[in-house]
């Protein structure tokens, strides 16, 4: 080893570990990856399930608004944008290609695993060490940490060690206590990117359970998400409702429910909508909606279930409840089924450069930080730029 070299220890191999490592210069660090598991990345290998989305093509500005809250990670989401990631997949020979719904994966017949592998042959052709099944416990009197009874010692710590769902990767948050007790300032784990319940009509949710609500659009306060949704006996999943994870958490913790509206054919106007109800060729209501209108069963069986027979036959007030139908949330899925989770390291606790105010020189990175994005890329990219947003803070270390 260079002893004119720093030692950087970074502890975790999310995404945000792997790509702060990619880009550290290893001419001035000596680097270290510590791993609880006997593998590296198996949270990545987890979003790999279901096609892996690895960002978004969205312009960088759009993209930013994704997030909350939104400034704390523009800086580095501008440092290394989405087109900047694909560029450094592509340099290290995973090319990309952006699907119908603009998103990001790798080209066809490349497999998750074989992502992973390369950004970790990557890695090791650096000269970064990889050390498993190490496990980080506590810090000693001199804020050296302590893995498996035995203290390290470097000159930077980075901290990568998840958000508290997806407990089989090992990113099941028990270190929220020993951060705490630490006096860092830590937030509970909540759910995000996760199931969120309604109380069905029971006659309803025999007979729709597990059908899609696809081509809608769902708004919560302030917010409005376009996409799909899938109707489960829980409640509702799906892209159409992740991104409004925040605002449903909110009037939840205000309210105890939080109220949602499925607009069912977000492309008409509530005036194009009435157009067709009373001029339609069918007489039918039900006919109506389904030739003309082109709503699912399912969406007519909610329409049904819900309004009374007078408002189903009133053509205003059907056209109403198809722009702005109304639906409560009554609480989230569980934590460990939750794609992402919000919680964590305070903000407050770390700095612009998310090295910690308790402790000089020691960092935390990721989704162990207390923000939140929707589905769709969002989560991969951002952890990517707080990786290299950090690299670069430190390659400028004298």
């Amino acid at each position: 080893m260079n002893t004119l070299k720093k030692t950087i220890s970074i502890i975790g191999s999310g995404p945000s570990s792997l790509l702060l490592a990619a880009f550290l210069d290893t001419n001035k660090f000596d680097v270290t990856i510590y791993e609880k598991n006997k593998a590296a990345g198996r949270k990545l290998l987890v979003a790999g399930k279901g096609g892996f989305n690895l960002t978004h093509s969205e312009p960088i500005a759009n993209f930013i608004e994704r997030y909350t809250p939104t400034n704390f990670l523009k800086n580095a989401l501008l440092g290394f944008t989405n087109d900047d990631f694909r560029d450094w997949l592509k340099d290290i020979e995973i090319p990309t290609y952006i699907g119908s719904s603009k998103r990001v994966y790798p080209k066809e017949g490349i497999k998750p695993i074989t992502v992973l592998n390369t950004i970790l042959n990557h890695l090791k052709e650096k000269g970064i060490i990889f050390k498993y099944e190490h496990t980080f416990s506590n810090w000693d009197s001199e804020n050296n940490l302590i893995f498996n009874n035995k203290t390290i010692s470097s000159n930077y710590t980075v901290f990568s060690l998840g958000g508290g769902s997806w407990k089989i990767t090992g990113s099941d948050g028990s270190w929220l206590d020993t951060f705490e007790e630490k006096g860092i300032k830590t937030m509970p784990f909540e759910a995000s990117n996760c199931a969120f319940k309604v109380d069905w009509n029971s006659k309803f949710i025999n007979q729709n359970e597990g059908n899609p609500l696809k081509n809608i659009a769902i708004s919560c306060a302030d917010r409005t998400q376009k996409g799909e949704a899938v109707i489960t006996k829980f409640g509702l999943e799906g892209n159409a409702i992740y991104g409004l994870s925040p605002q449903i958490r909110e009037q939840l913790k205000s309210t105890e429910k939080a109220r949602i509206y499925i607009d069912f054919k977000p492309m008409l106007s509530l005036e194009n909508i009435i157009s067709k109800v009373i001029n339609s060729t069918f007489k039918n209501t039900t006919q109506v909606l389904k030739k003309e209108l082109k709503l699912s069963s399912s969406q007519i069986e909610l329409l049904k279930t819900t309004l009374s027979k007078e408002d189903y036959l009133d053509a205003v007030i059907l056209s109403e409840n198809i722009k702005k139908f109304p639906l409560y949330i009554t609480s989230l899925g569980g934590l460990d089924q939750a794609i992402s989770t919000v919680g964590g390291i305070s903000l407050n606790a770390v700095d612009l450069h998310f090295q910690l105010h308790k402790i000089p020189n020691q960092y935390c990175i990721g989704e162990m930080l207390n923000w939140d994005a929707p589905t769709g890329g969002y989560l991969i990219q951002a952890c990517a730029s707080i990786g290299v947003y950090l690299a670069k803070h430190f390659n400028k270390i004298t």
